[in-house]
């Protein structure tokens, strides 16, 4: 009887719960670092299956020449409304605009609400004079479909009333400084309801220190979308929804990735959205193809990577897709070994926490 339960069980890493840790309240970061490229960094090393602790900064002295740098540009946008119920003196209401729905300058886009049992089809989000939303449907997903109402055009309704959508466990509201911070020094494309958080580490100066090194650089760009604060609910991953999130690579930073890896060279990926583009846009042999389009992928255990050698990455929160992404490429017991041992070390976990880098 034993002997067949150990053969029904899965192998670990496979299952949702295996991916539950224990995390104290005071290791979620509340606020950046002084200094971007001054958080900690985390070294995990798969070959010899060893950690070691460093700056962020370090990283410089990390990446040969000739590798590249795989850098997701894209912006976060000011996508999170406060308001009240129908009127100004109504209950609070509060909408993440997911995204624009019939084109970038839409008035229309999917939403996440609160409360979602009051916020129903016709009901309204009065926000300002010049500003209301209106409730236009309910998603299969339970997200709705909402319509701006205002004589503003998107960008400037957003730029006056818009918050920057610091994630949940940020147990405060937004600042001026965050609309610097919670944004990667080379962003460019409007779009993404969440930062690319490995992106935060890096300086202009930094980047200027991996560009005199030799270090290549190619940029690719993925809008994160609701489904980064998603967590994974059903036991089995396979059984996972994920969000569709909107990619773009170019010709010429498909043909820089390619050029590095016919050379011997590797990529060096800067975040999960990073990879996730990469994964989708590469063949087989491990060519990445310059394309646009929308990706559902969820990379989990078991997953033969073709286009990433190496990440650089934060730490995410405990049954994540995100988690299943690190363990699929460090490996399942290394990974949650690394975890436990940043945890035991003190790092600040999540948007504003620490980094690691996966050898």
């Amino acid at each position: 009887m034993e002997l067949t339960e150990a053969r029904s069980r899965p192998a670990p890493g496979l299952s949702t719960a295996d991916y539950d840790y224990q995390l104290e309240p005071e290791r979620i970061a509340q606020e950046p670092t002084g200094e971007r490229d001054r958080s900690r960094l985390l070294i995990v090393d798969r070959r010899a299956e060893t950690l070691r602790h460093a700056q962020f900064g370090d990283l410089a002295d990390l990446i040969p020449p000739g590798d590249v740098l795989v850098l997701n540009t894209t912006r976060v946008i000011r996508a999170r409304l406060l308001g009240t119920r129908d009127s100004p003196a109504g209950a609070q209401a509060e909408l993440l605009l997911l995204k624009p729905v019939g084109g970038a300058a839409s008035l229309t886009f999917e939403a996440m609400v609160h409360p979602g049992g009051k916020l129903r089809a016709g009901r309204r989000v009065y926000i300002a004079n010049d500003l209301s939303v209106e409730i236009v449907a309910v998603t299969e997903r339970r997200t709705r479909l909402v319509r701006l109402l205002t004589p503003l055009s998107v960008d400037e309704a957003l730029a006056r009333y818009g918050h920057v959508p610091l994630p949940p466990y940020i147990a405060r509201t937004d600042t001026i400084a965050d609309a610097e911070r919670y944004q990667t020094v080379y962003a460019t494309e409007p779009g993404s309801v969440a930062a690319p958080t490995a992106g935060l580490h890096f300086t202009a100066a930094l980047l200027e220190r991996l560009a005199a090194r030799g270090v290549r650089r190619a940029d690719v760009l993925l809008h994160v979308g609701a489904g980064t604060f998603k967590p994974v609910e059903s036991e089995d991953p396979a059984d996972h929804a994920m969000h569709e999130e909107v990619f773009t690579i170019s010709e010429d930073n498909a043909r820089q990735i390619n050029d590095a890896r016919a050379t011997g060279n590797q990529v060096w990926a800067v975040g999960t959205t990073s990879v996730r583009t990469l994964e989708t846009v590469a063949d087989e042999r491990g060519l990445v193809h310059a394309g646009s389009g929308e990706t559902r992928l969820f990379i989990r255990p078991p997953y033969t990577f073709r286009a990433t050698d190496k990440l650089v990455t934060n730490f995410h929160l405990p049954r994540s897709t995100l988690l299943m992404l690190v363990a699929a490429f460090a490996g399942y017991e290394l990974t949650m070994h690394a975890y436990r041992t940043a945890i035991d070390a003190g790092y600040r976990f999540y948007s504003y926490g620490d980094a690691m880098v996966v050898l």
